[in-house]
């Protein structure tokens, strides 16, 4: 038992040396969601609070990203979560991506799968009440039309 004790110490120890890497890409405001269209402070500060750690290029990371093997899982669910809505670069996404994503955003936002509640449970700030998801999902909701009427869509 004290050997596989041992050995587990020196394998924790030793993953330590391979760390994640925490530089985010650089940012274009010009490509950014809140400036491209000009979100109201109160909805932009939520979107920061609530959705950018994960889905931007303005990932703040915690102290335990330093800690391996959670850091590796952090990083992983960072770059799925870019994957699938980067704020950061939506302006790249044509008219209809723009459109399915920010019908997906209201969606998981008024069913509460957005922000993940185990995000929250680090950052209390993120999480939202019943009225700042509605506002969120009205706000996401009312550039997806703009974005139709714009487009013809």
């Amino acid at each position: 038992m004290k050997k596989v004790l041992i050995v587990l110490l020196v394998t924790f120890v030793m993953i330590q040396f391979f760390q994640i890497d925490k530089v985010n890409p650089a940012t274009n405001d010009g490509m950014d969601f809140i400036r491209i269209k000009n979100t109201p402070e109160p909805i932009a500060n939520l979107i920061r609070n609530s959705c950018y750690d994960c889905h931007s290029n303005e990932t703040k990371y915690p102290a335990y990203s330093y800690i391996q093997p959670a850091g590796w899982l952090l990083k992983n669910h960072i770059d799925e979560a870019r994957l699938e809505l980067n704020f950061s670069t939506f302006a790249t996404y044509d008219s209809k991506r723009q459109i399915h994503k920010l019908e997906e955003a209201s969606e998981y936002v008024e069913q509460k799968k957005m922000p993940l509640e185990s995000y929250t449970l680090g950052h209390p700030d993120a999480k939202l009440s019943d009225e700042q998801r509605k506002q969120l999902v009205d706000y996401f909701r009312m550039v997806q039309k703009q974005i139709q009427q714009a487009n013809a869509l």
